[in-house]
C-alpha cells in the first residue's frame, strides 16, 4: 500500500477525533452561539475583529470540521480507486462521508434556526459514525485485518450477538450522555452514583436525563464486564479478541471513572473532554470487532 494513503487515513482519523472533542468543548463552554446566528460567516465576516473566547471556540470548531469535511472525500476517493475491492471499503467511504456532512448540516441549522435539545444530541453520535468508518477504513489501508488473520478467527454465536448487541446499545448511551451535555443536565445530581436530593426517584425531568444516562452507563459496564469474561475464558488463542477485549473493559470503566469525577470536580472541563474521548476510542474498537465478526468464521456450537 502506498505510504501517503496510509498517512492520509491517519491524519483523517486523528482531524475527526479533534472534530469530535471539539464539539464536545462547543458544548461545554456554551459556544454554540460564539459566532452569532450565522453561517459559515462569523459575526458577518471570514475572521472577526472582536475575538472573544467562545467565537474563538466555535470559529476553531468550523474550521477543523471543513478541514474534516476535505480529508474525508479524500480519504474516500483514494480508498475507493485504491482498495476497493475489499468487500468493506465503499460502504465505509460513503458512510465516512455522508454522516459527516449530515453533522455540518446539523451543526448549522441549529446556529440558523436553533434545534431542539433532543435533536441536538444526534450531533454528536453522528460525529462518531463518520469517526468509526474512516477509522476502520484507516485499518483497512493498514491491512490490520490480514495481519491478525481475521478470516481465521471462529467465534461462536454467542460472542456474536453480544458484540453486535453492546455496540449498538453503546450508541444509546452515547445519546442520552449528549442529551445530559445540550439539556445542561450535568450538575443536577451534585452526588454519585446516586442524584443526592435524598429522594428514590429523581423530583424533575433534568434528574430523570441525567439518572437515565447513568443507568444506561452501568448497565454497558457490566454487559462489557461479562463479554471481557467470555474473551478471557474462551478466546486466549485468539489475542485480537482476547486483548481487544480487555482493552475495551479498561475503556469502560475509565469512562465510568471520568463520568464519576466530572460531578465529584464540578464539571472540569478537562474531565468532561476526557469522557468524550474515551467513549469515542470505545465505539471505534467495538465497530471494528463488528468488521472482524464480518470476516470471521462462525461457530454455531
Amino acid at each position: 500500500m502506498q505510504g501517503w494513503l496510509k498517512w492520509l487515513g491517519v491524519a483523517t482519523t486523528i482531524i475527526m477525533l479533534i472534530v469530535l472533542i471539539g464539539g464536545a468543548l462547543v458544548t461545554k463552554t456554551d459556544s454554540g452561539l460564539g459566532c452569532g446566528k450565522e453561517w459559515p460567516l462569523c459575526h458577518g465576516q471570514v475572521i472577526p475583529k472582536d475575538l472573544k473566547v467562545e467565537t474563538i471556540i466555535e470559529l476553531s470548531h468550523r474550521a477543523v470540521s471543513g478541514a474534516a469535511g476535505l480529508l474525508v472525500l479524500a480519504l474516500s476517493l483514494a480508498s475507493w480507486k485504491m482498495i476497493g475491492h475489499k468487500r468493506e471499503t465503499k460502504f465505509l467511504a460513503l458512510l465516512a462521508f455522508f454522516f459527516l456532512m449530515a453533522q455540518a448540516l446539523i451543526g448549522a441549522a441549529a446556529v440558523l434556526w436553533g434545534q431542539n435539545d433532543f435533536v441536538l444530541a444526534l450531533h454528536f453520535g453522528i460525529s462518531l459514525i463518520s469517526f468509526a468508518a474512516v477509522l476502520l477504513l484507516t485499518l483497512l489501508i493498514f491491512e490490520v485485518d490480514q495481519r491478525f488473520d481475521a478470516s481465521s478467527i471462529v467465534i461462536d454465536s454467542r460472542m456474536k450477538w453480544h458484540t453486535l448487541g453492546v455496540t449498538l446499545y453503546s450508541y444509546i448511551v452515547v445519546y442520552t450522555g449528549a442529551l445530559v451535555r445540550h439539556t445542561k443536565s450535568s450538575m443536577v445530581c451534585n452526588s454519585w452514583p446516586l442524584c443526592g436530593n435524598n429522594e428514590f426517584f429523581p423530583s424533575n425531568m433534568y434528574q430523570w436525563i441525567q439518572m437515565g444516562h447513568r443507568t444506561a452507563a452501568g448497565f454497558i459496564f457490566v454487559w462489557i464486564a461479562y463479554i471481557t469474561y467470555l474473551a478471557v475464558k474462551h478466546y486466549k488463542h485468539q489475542r485480537v479478541l482476547y486483548y481487544g477485549w480487555l482493552i475495551a473493559f479498561v475503556l469502560v470503566l475509565l469512562q465510568v471513572i471520568a463520568g464519576a469525577f466530572i460531578i465529584w470536580t464540578n464539571l472540569n472541563l478537562y474531565v468532561a473532554l476526557t469522557h468524550a474521548l474515551l467513549i469515542s476510542c470505545l465505539f471505534g474498537l467495538l465497530c471494528y470487532f463488528i468488521l472482524l465478526i464480518s470476516r470471521s468464521k462462525i461457530n454455531s456450537q
